[in-house]
C-alpha cells in the first residue's frame, strides 16, 4: 500500500474513515511511555551538561596549569584537575548505566540467548503546525486557513502520537504513516526556497543532546531513525529460543539495517551524533552482524539428525566464525573516532564479547567434530579442508595433511578444544571488565555455560599419558549459506491519504507551482459547442481552445486548468464527470473557474546554490514533481522522492448536447 491522494466525495465514507484513524492512532501509541522515557531523556540532558560543564573546567585548569610558572599555583590547579576527573568518572559511570540498560528489551523466555543491543528512540518536543500552514494556505494557495483546522488537528493527533509509539507493529505502521504524511507535506508546502518556518527539536538518542533545523528533512530523517530503531527493539524482544522467533528477528535487524542505511545514503550535515553518516555505518553494521548472529541461532535449533555427524559441526563452526568475523568489524569501527567517543562503552564491550565468544564457539563446533565424529572420508576432504585451510573443492591441496588417524584427529580437537576456552575465558574477562555488563545476569549466565561446556569435554580428552603437545590449532574460515541483506523498511504497506487533499491534486495545487485564479467566467453555446478540448482527470485542462469560438471569446486559454463548474469545485473530477456536466448544461451556457499556471520565478543565484541546511539530502533536486502531472500523484516512500506522471488520456472536443 502507498499514499495516496483522495478527492473530494459526499458521504459520510471520509468521516468514518478519519474516525478509524483516530482510533487506530490511539491504539498505536503507548501514552505511558511517554512519561518514562522524558525522565530518562531529562536524566541524559542533564547528565550531559554537567559533564560538558566540567569538560570547561578542566580545559580552564590545563590552560592555567601551563601557563603559569607559580609552584604553589600548579599544585592547587592539580589538585582541582583532579577533583574534576573524578567528577568526570562518576558521570561517565552514571551515563554508561543509562545507554547501557539492556534488560527491559530483552525476550522472555526460557531459554539462555545472548542479549542484543536495541537502540533507544530519539525524542521530540511538541509542535504548533496551526500557525505556519494557516498563513501558507491564505497566502500561496488563496483559501481560508481557519477552515483547514479539522486537518490541521489531524496532523497534530497523529504527530503527538508518533512520538510514544507502541513496542510493536502498530507502533510500526504508525511512524511510517507519519513518515508518508511528511511526504506528502513536503511536496505540497515546501520548496527548496522556503521551508514551512517551523523549528523541528529532536533530542540524540543516546546523549539527550538536543538539536533543532527548519528544515523538514530533520523531521523526516528523525522519523526514519525511529522506525529503525523501533525495528531493533522488536528483534531484540523475539523469543529466539524457537526457529519462529530467530526469523522474525532476523528481519527485524534487517529492517533496522535498511532504515539506517537509507537514512546514511539520503541525508547529509546531520545535526546530531546519531545520524551523522559514521554513525549510521556503524548502526548498519551492528544491525547486519546481529541479523547473522540470529541466523547462527536458528541453525544451532535444527539439530542434526546424528549428533555426531562431522560436517554439520564444520558447517556451524563456520557459521559461528561468520558471526565472529561480522563483530570483528563492528568492534574495529566502534574503536575509531569519532564514533569512539559517542558509543556508549557498553555496546563496545559487549560486540568485543560477542566476538570472542563466537570465535570460541567456532572452535568448540570444530573440535566436536574431530573428537566425537567419524573420521573424514576421502569424498567429504575437499569440504573439511574449506573449513581448516581455506581451501576451495577445486584447488590443489596445500599446508598440512587433515588427520587421517584417530588419536591425530583427537589431538587436533583437543587442540581447538583449547583456543575455545581461552576465548570463552577472555570473553568473561571482558564483561567483568565494563560496570554495566556485570548487570546483565543473562550475558553472564550465556558465557558461563559455554566455559563449563567446554572444560567438561576437555576433561574427556585430557589422558594421563597424553605427553605430546599439539600445534596451535588453525583458525576456523568464516561462512555462512544465508547472508542478511539490509531490507529498507516496507513503507508500501501502509496506505494513508494526503490529510490536505481538499487543497487540490498535487501536480497543481502545490507550493511549487504558482498560479492565478480566474473566474467566474461566463461561457456561452454556441452552433459547434463551447469551443474547447478537454483532456486528463483530477483537474481537467483545457487542452485546446477553438480560434473564434465561444471560449476564445470568453478569455479562456490553453493550459488551464477548471477548478469550478457553476460553482461546483471540481478539482477532483475525472473527465467524465465535467463532460457529462457541460453536456447537460443548456443554451445559456456555463460559469466556470480556472486556474492559469504562471511560470516560476527562481531566485537569483538558487540554481548555483545547494540547499543547505543541516540536514537537507543530497538527492534535494529531485524533490520538485513535474507540473503537469497525474491526478493521484503520490510522493515516493524515500528521503528522495519525486515520480514522474504519466498522462494517456486523449483529448475529446465536446459538440452541442444533444437536443430533445
Amino acid at each position: 500500500m502507498v499514499p495516496e491522494e483522495k478527492p473530494d466525495g459526499p458521504g459520510t465514507g471520509e468521516e468514518s474513515a478519519r474516525l478509524q484513524a483516530a482510533g487506530s492512532v490511539r491504539k498505536s501509541c503507548d501514552l505511558l511511555a511517554d512519561s518514562q522515557d522524558s525522565h530518562l531523556q531529562s536524566r541524559r540532558t542533564r547528565i550531559h551538561q554537567q559533564i560538558n560543564k566540567e569538560l570547561r573546567m578542566r580545559t580552564g585548569a590545563e590552560n592555567l596549569y601551563r601557563a603559569t610558572s607559580n609552584a604553589q599555583v600548579r599544585e592547587t590547579v592539580a589538585l582541582e584537575l583532579s577533583y574534576v576527573n573524578s567528577s568526570l568518572q562518576l558521570l561517565k559511570e552514571e551515563l554508561e548505566g543509562l545507554d547501557g540498560s539492556m534488560d527491559a528489551d530483552q525476550p522472555e523466555s526460557e531459554g539462555v540467548t545472548v542479549p542484543m543491543i536495541p537502540l533507544g528512540l530519539k525524542e521530540t518536543k511538541q509542535l504548533d503546525w496551526a500557525t505556519p500552514l494557516k498563513e501558507l494556505i491564505s497566502g500561496h494557495f488563496g483559501e481560508d486557513g481557519t477552515s483547514y483546522e479539522a486537518e490541521i488537528r489531524e496532523l497534530e493527533e497523529l504527530r503527538q502520537a508518533v512520538r510514544t509509539p507502541s513496542r510493536s507493529e502498530a507502533g510500526l505502521e504508525l511512524l511510517m504513516a507519519y513518515y508518508n504524511q511528511l511526504c506528502f507535506l513536503e511536496a505540497r508546502f515546501v520548496t527548496p526556497a522556503r521551508s514551512l518556518g517551523l523549528l523541528f527539536h529532536w533530542y540524540d538518542s543516546l546523549t539527550g543532546v538536543p538539536a533543532q533545523q527548519q528544515a523538514l528533512a530533520f523531521e523526516k530523517g528523525s522519523v526514519l531513525f525511529n522506525i529503525g530503531a523501533l525495528h531493533t527493539q522488536l528483534g531484540a524482544r523475539q523469543d529466539r529460543s524457537c526457529p519462529r522467533g530467530t526469523g522474525r528477528a532476523v528481519k527485524a535487524f534487517q529492517r533496522a539495517a535498511g532504515a539506517f542505511g537509507l537514512l546514511r545514503e539520503n541525508f547529509s550535515h546531520a545535526p546530531s551524533p546519531d545520524m551523522s553518516p559514521t554513525s549510521l555505518s556503524m548502526l548498519e553494521q551492528l544491525m547486519t552482524a546481529q541479523a547473522q548472529e540470529c541466523v547462527f541461532e536458528g541453525l544451532s535449533l535444527q539439530a542434526p539428525t546424528d549428533p555426531y555427524d562431522c560436517l554439520a559441526q564444520l558447517h556451524l563452526a563456520q557459521e559461528a566464525a561468520q558471526v565472529a568475523a561480522e563483530y570483528r568489524l563492528v568492534h574495529q569501527t566502534m574503536a575509531q573516532p569519532p564514533v569512539q567517543d559517542y558509543v556508549p562503552f557498553p555496546w563496545t564491550t559487549l560486540v568485543h564479547v560477542k566476538a570472542e565468544y563466537f570465535r570460541a564457539l567456532a572452535h568448540y563446533h570444530a573440535a566436536l567434530a574431530l573428537c566425537d565424529g567419524p573420521l573424514v572420508a576421502e569424498a567429504e576432504l575437499p569440504a573439511v579442508e574449506q573449513v581448516f585451510l581455506g581451501l576451495s573443492a577445486s584447488s590443489a591441496p596445500r599446508g598440512p595433511a587433515l588427520p587421517q588417524e584417530r588419536e591425530e584427529s583427537r589431538k587436533l580437537g583437543k587442540a581447538h578444544l583449547k583456543r575455545a576456552i581461552l576465548g570463552q575465558e577472555e570473553a568473561l574477562r571482558l564483561h567483568a571488565v565494563c560496570r554495566a555488563l556485570r548487570r546483565v545476569d543473562l550475558l553472564q549466565a550465556v558465557l558461563a555455560q559455554a566455559l563449563r561446556r567446554s572444560l567438561a569435554k576437555y576433561s574427556e580428552l585430557d589422558l594421563e599419558d597424553d605427553f605430546f603437545e599439539t600445534t596451535e590449532a588453525p583458525d576456523i574460515q568464516p561462512k555462512t549459506h544465508q547472508r542478511p541483506k539490509a531490507r529498507a523498511p516496507s513503507f508500501s504497506r501502509v496506505k494513508v491519504a494526503d490529510i490536505f487533499h481538499r487543497l487540490g491534486p498535487l501536480s497543481v495545487f502545490s507550493a511549487k507551482n504558482r498560479w492565478r485564479l480566474v473566474g467566474p467566467i461566463h461561457v456561452a453555446r454556441g452552433e459547434g459547442g463551447f469551443g474547447f478540448t478537454l483532456r486528463g482527470d483530477s483537474p481537467v485542462l483545457i487542452a485546446a481552445v477553438v480560434p473564434g469560438g465561444q471560449a476564445a471569446a470568453a478569455g479562456l486559454k490553453e493550459g488551464d486548468y477548471i477548478v469550478s463548474v457553476n460553482g461546483q469545485p471540481c478539482r477532483w473530477w475525472k473527465h467524465a464527470e465535467v463532460v457529462a456536466h457541460l453536456k447537460g448544461m443548456g443554451d445559456e451556457g456555463v460559469s466556470l473557474q480556472v486556474v492559469t499556471l504562471l511560470p516560476s520565478v527562481e531566485p537569483p543565484g538558487l540554481g548555483a546554490r545547494r540547499p543547505g541546511l543541516g540536514a537537507l539530502l543530497r538527492s534535494q533536486k529531485e524533490c520538485g514533481r513535474e507540473t503537469p502531472g497525474p491526478a493521484r500523484a503520490s510522493p515516493r516512500p524515500l528521503l528522495g522522492w519525486s515520480r514522474k506522471a504519466k498522462r494517456g488520456k486523449t483529448g475529446r472536443r465536446l459538440s452541442p448536447a444533444p437536443q430533445p
